[in-house]
């Protein structure tokens, strides 16, 4: 395929347009920033993180919390968790969480991204939790699992708030834990709206983005609950249990429109970003199994998506198979110039230069945990696992992981991290030059938590970040 008709045309949607550039200097009442660059230039600093943090599949009899973690190097509690906020019951497995409001609705009078919309994977219970008060924030109401089954619905996922305050999440099980799975829609009080689409548009379901300004939703495809639940099982895949397909929706109507088979080189595609300019069509998603990250593209007529970064799998002496890198998680800089990943069982953390969407081009990368990296412990800690969960700084320059991916996987892959507890671990990147390099001064340890160790899942910022906000 040539370049021109792998989206060789790419370069013009990171070129500001006139009326974006119009957009970024009216006055917005609401929340976020006007445009990707206005994040980048008027953001401060993130000086706390919030953290899931999760009890499932270990020894500890406690519910999960959300954990607030100081990130200010001036602070006398830097890198510590500074504030835990439990679920009320146990067995939730906290897994990812979202705003109830972001850049999508900065022309909204009055909204304020407060509140973080906290679901139970394995408990499809939805936690509100009030961050009004950004260092010790509360639980406000919880939304019950015999709810959410109402609509035949369960196991919540990608949390993104949509604009004028409403919230949409990907459920990837029906009340049963069984397929199809679907999206469950909340209002701005927190209310079931109801399902946003049609039943039956989908089978499988995972993680989502969309781009208003193009009228499109893109999803993944993971298993049902039941399949990945208990673990990963090869005869799953070989049975055809696990997704390998991109779903293309209407976003005005909420109907799929178009969808993509990856095929064998796409077996289970995970986290989905389009790029942050409102203008562009082109976007990635992370094949997991099949170690693979796909562009994909509007050509005009419909959307393409073709492999452009291969990770090779490796052969490891406790392995009867060649180890597959599985990149579990990616994110697109603010700026759209780079692409971050993780591979979870290679242990690496990569970033490529994807400026031409269709031509990626590595940057650099840090061997570091898992099976494979060169750098097993930071500080005399031991790494149990390998990167997992990314978050970026607003302006570029800080990347951030941590180490679970789900407690009955972790259980399978890294046994010990259950028995040790998460790492959370940060690289500076030097974005004129391409390049990460591990701050060796920086770790929080969930190993140290009061009711012993915990995993730690997704990274947000109190004021928006990198893999929630959208723009329309």
């Amino acid at each position: 395929m040539s370049d021109a008709s792998a989206g060789g045309d790419a370069g013009p949607d990171h070129e500001q347009s006139d009326a974006d550039s119009a957009h970024e200097h009216q006055h917005h009442e609401g929340p976020g920033y006007a445009t990707p660059q206005a994040a980048i230039e008027e953001s401060d600093r993130e000086r706390l993180a919030y953290v899931m943090s999760l009890y499932v599949g270990t020894d500890v009899d406690a519910p999960d919390f959300v954990a607030v973690v100081d990130l200010d190097p001036e602070s006398d509690t830097y890198c510590e968790i500074v504030d835990r906020i439990e679920m009320p019951e146990r067995g939730d497995e906290l897994h990812h969480f979202g705003w109830n409001a972001c850049s999508s609705s900065c022309h909204v009078e009055g909204l304020e991204r407060r509140h973080l919309i906290v679901p139970g994977q394995r408990s499809s219970r939805l936690h509100v939790i009030d961050a009004a008060d950004r260092r010790n924030p509360e639980l406000e109401t919880v939304i019950e699992p015999d709810e959410v089954f109402e609509h035949d619905l369960s196991a919540p996922h990608t949390v993104h708030c949509v604009p004028e305050g409403k919230i949409l999440i990907s459920m990837l099980g029906d009340a049963d834990g069984d397929l199809p799975g679907g999206f469950l829609e909340l209002n701005d009080d927190f209310e079931i709206e109801g399902r946003w689409e049609p039943p039956g548009e989908i089978g499988m379901n995972y993680d989502y983005w969309y781009q208003p300004r193009q009228n499109v939703m893109v999803s993944t495809e993971w298993a049902a609950p039941k399949t990945y639940y208990p673990g990963f099982d090869l005869e799953d895949v070989e049975e055809g249990r696990y997704g390998h397909r991109l779903h293309f929706w209407d976003w005005e109507d909420g109907t799929v429109e178009q969808t993509i088979d990856l095929g064998e080189e796409g077996l289970i595609p995970l986290e989905v970003r389009f790029l942050h300019t409102p203008e562009s069509t082109h976007g990635f998603v992370g094949a997991a199994l099949s170690s693979n990250v796909f562009h994909f593209w509007d050509d005009g007529d419909e959307y393409r998506a073709e492999k452009v970064v291969d990770f090779e799998d490796r052969e490891h002496p406790d392995w009867e198979m060649p180890v597959p890198a599985l990149p579990t998680d990616i994110l697109l800089s603010m700026d759209d110039r780079y692409l971050f990943g993780s591979n979870w069982l290679h242990g690496e953390v990569w970033m490529y230069d994807v400026s031409d969407p269709a031509n990626p081009r590595r940057a650099d990368s840090l061997s570091i945990g898992g099976h494979f990296g060169e750098i097993q412990e930071v500080q005399g800690r031991e790494l149990a696992a390998g990167p997992q969960m990314l978050q970026l700084s607003l302006d570029g320059e800080r990347l951030y992981w941590t180490t679970s991916l789900f407690s009955s996987w972790d259980e399978q892959f890294y046994p010990e991290e259950g028995e040790r507890g998460s790492v959370m671990l940060k690289a500076d990147v030097d974005p004129r030059n391409g390049t990460l390099e591990l701050d060796e001064e920086f770790l929080v340890d969930w190993g140290a938590c009061p009711a012993g160790p915990a995993r730690a899942h997704e990274i947000r910022w109190p004021d928006g970040d990198c893999t929630s906000d959208v723009w329309q």
